[in-house]
C-alpha cells in the first residue's frame, strides 16, 4: 500500500489535569517534526565539569532516532527560544509501531495548557491534526490490523464491566478474523472446485462430491455461523449494555428505586406528585451488564405543560428501551393509569415491581388482571430494601445473562458482524439447498461468492469507504 504523505498529530490522552500526557506523531516526517522541537539533555560537559543543559546541548540536524528507545530532553520553540516542558521522548520506527509508520509520543506533563502548546508547535513544524480514529484506520490500512479488531480497540476504551473487557480484549487478539478466515477459506476452496466444474461439466461430479461437500458445509460453515450468531444473542448485552426504563404512575416509589440500586441519592424523592419531571440516567454494574438505568416522570392524566412534557419523553424513553420495570403500588387496587401504562408497554420485556410491600396488610396486596401477560414479577420494598436482589437477579436473567460463558475465550461479534454473518449464513444455506436439488453450478457459485463477500466485509476485505469512515468516526481524537 502507498505510505499516506501527510503526518499527523493528536493528544492522545483525555482531557484534563494529569500526571502525563502524550502528544502522538505518525508519519514519514514524524522524526524530522521531532527534531525540530526537542533537545536532548547532552551527556557531554563543559569546561568546568557542569552538564550541558538542553539550550547548551547539540542541535538534532543530523541527528538519527534509534527505534523503540526513551530520550529524556525539553520541547523548545525553535524561532522563540523558549523552553515548553521537560519531556520523554520515545521513537518507534516502521513498521514496528501502532500505524505502521514512524511514530513519536512526546510524554509531557498532563496540563492542557502545555498540550496544547507542543501540539500547536507540531503541527507548526508540519504535521496535521488527525481526525478521529485516525492512528487506528492507518493501522488498518497498512495491514497491522484487520476491521475487527480496529472495532475492538473502541469497545476496549469503551468497556464499562470487566466481561466487557475481556470480550474486547478477545477481539482485538485477532480470534474473530481468525475464525472468519477459516469459514471463507472453505467457501473459496469450493468456489474454485464449482467454478472448475463449470469449465468441465462432464466432470461436475467429481469436482463437487455433493455429499460430502454439504457435510463440510454443514459441520465448518453453518455451525460456526450459528454459533457466532448466538453468541451475539446470548451475550451482547455484555459489551452494548441494557437499557431498563422504570415507569410507572406518580410516587409510587420510581425514583426510590433508582437511589437504592445505584447506592445514592441519586433522585429526588418527595410525596409531591410529579417531583421527576424529566429522565435521570445511572449506569449500575450487574454480574457484568453495563445496564443503563433511566427513571422516569409518572405516567397520569395531568394539565400541567411541563409534566406533559415529561410524560411524553418517559414514553419515548420506553420506545428505545430493552427492558421495562413497572412499578405498582402493592398495598393500592389498580387505576387507569396503570392500566394506561400497560397498554403503552406490553410488547416490551417487562418485570413488572410491586413496591411498597411494607404498608401491605395480609391478603390486601394488589391484584393483577388475569389478562395480563407479564410472568416476571418481583416484589419490593424501594425504601426498606427489601426484594432488591430478588429485582436484580431477574434482570440479568431477562439480559441473557443467566447463560455461563467463558469469557477468556468467547467471541461476541457487533451489531454489524452479526447482519454480515446472517448474510453469509443463508448465502450458504442457500448452496447446500441448491447442491440437494442439482441446481447449475453457475447459481451456485453466485451464492458461494454472496457469502464469501459478507464475511470478506466484516475483516475489512471487501468494506466500502463509507462504511469504515463511520466505523472510525466513533473513535476520539488521538487513537
Amino acid at each position: 500500500m502507498t505510505p499516506n504523505p501527510d503526518t499527523i498529530a493528536a493528544i492522545a490522552t483525555s482531557g484534563g489535569k494529569g500526571g502525563i500526557g502524550i502528544v502522538k506523531i505518525s508519519g514519514l516526517n514524524a522524526f524530522a517534526v521531532a527534531r525540530a522541537i526537542f533537545r536532548p539533555i547532552d551527556r557531554c560537559q563543559n569546561s568546568n565539569g557542569v552538564a550541558l543543559s538542553a539550550h547548551e546541548g547539540k542541535r538534532l540536524d543530523a541527528f538519527e532516532f534509534e527505534s523503540h528507545r526513551l530520550y529524556y530532553g525539553h520541547i523548545v520553540d525553535p524561532e522563540k527560544g523558549r523552553l515548553l516542558d521537560e519531556v520523554l521522548l520515545s521513537a518507534m520506527k516502521a513498521p514496528q509501531s501502532y500505524t505502521r509508520e514512524d511514530v513519536v509520543e512526546i510524554n509531557a506533563h498532563g496540563g492542557a495548557m502545555v498540550l496544547h502548546a507542543i501540539l500547536q508547535l507540531v503541527l507548526k513544524k508540519g504535521a496535521r491534526l488527525a481526525e478521529p480514529g485516525e492512528f487506528t484506520q492507518r493501522a488498518f490500512a497498512n495491514g497491522r490490523i484487520d476491521l475487527t479488531q480496529a472495532e475492538a480497540v473502541i469497545d476496549v476504551i469503551n468497556a464499562r464491566t470487566q466481561k466487557s473487557l475481556q470480550l474486547a480484549a478477545a477481539q482485538a487478539s485477532g480470534k474473530l478474523r481468525r475464525q472468519i478466515n477459516a469459514i471463507r477459506g472453505v467457501l473459496v476452496n469450493l468456489l474454485t472446485r464449482i467454478e472448475a466444474a463449470i469449465d468441465f461439466p462432464d466432470d461436475v461430479i467429481e469436482f463437487i462430491q455433493p455429499e460430502e461437500t454439504q457435510k463440510t458445509l454443514e459441520k465448518e460453515v453453518l455451525e460456526p455461523l450459528k454459533r457466532l450468531i448466538r453468541n451475539y444473542v446470548d451475550a451482547h448485552v455484555f459489551r452494548d449494555g441494557l437499557a431498563v426504563a422504570v415507569v410507572g404512575q406518580p410516587n409510587v416509589g420510581k425514583s426510590s428505586l433508582l437511589n437504592q440500586l445505584v447506592q445514592k441519592d441519586r433522585a429526588i424523592v418527595t410525596d409531591v406528585p410529579g417531583t421527576t419531571r424529566d429522565v435521570i440516567e445511572e449506569t449500575l454494574n450487574l454480574e457484568g451488564i453495563p445496564v443503563v438505568i433511566s427513571d422516569t416522570a409518572g405516567v397520569h392524566q395531568t394539565d400541567n405543560p411541563v409534566e406533559r412534557i415529561g410524560i411524553e419523553k418517559t414514553l419515548e424513553h420506553v420506545n428505545g428501551s430493552d427492558l421495562v420495570l413497572f412499578m405498582i403500588e402493592a398495598n393500592r387496587p389498580l387505576g387507569p393509569e396503570d392500566h394506561l401504562i400497560y397498554d403503552q408497554i406490553n410488547s416490551k420485556p417487562t418485570i413488572i415491581v410491586l413496591n411498597k410491600i411494607d404498608l401491605v396488610q395480609e391478603g390486601n396486596e394488589t391484584a393483577l388482571p388475569v389478562n395480563w401477560r407479564f410472568d416476571d414479577q418481583v416484589r419490593i420494598s424501594a425504601l426498606y430494601d427489601q426484594g432488591i436482589d430478588q429485582l436484580k437477579e431477574k434482570v440479568v436473567k431477562m439480559a441473557g445473562g443467566q447463560n455461563p460463558l467463558d469469557f477468556s475465550g468467547v467471541i461476541v461479534p457487533n451489531l454489524r458482524h452479526k447482519l454480515l454473518l446472517e448474510t453469509g449464513l443463508h448465502a450458504a444455506e442457500s448452496v447446500i439447498e441448491q447442491l440437494q436439488n442439482g441446481t447449475s453450478c453457475d447459481l451456485v457459485a453466485i451464492h458461494l461468492q454472496e457469502a464469501i463477500d459478507a464475511l470478506g466485509i466484516i475483516s475489512g476485505d471487501n468494506v466500502k469507504v463509507d462504511v469504515l469512515n463511520e466505523i472510525f468516526s466513533r473513535f476520539c481524537v488521538g487513537k
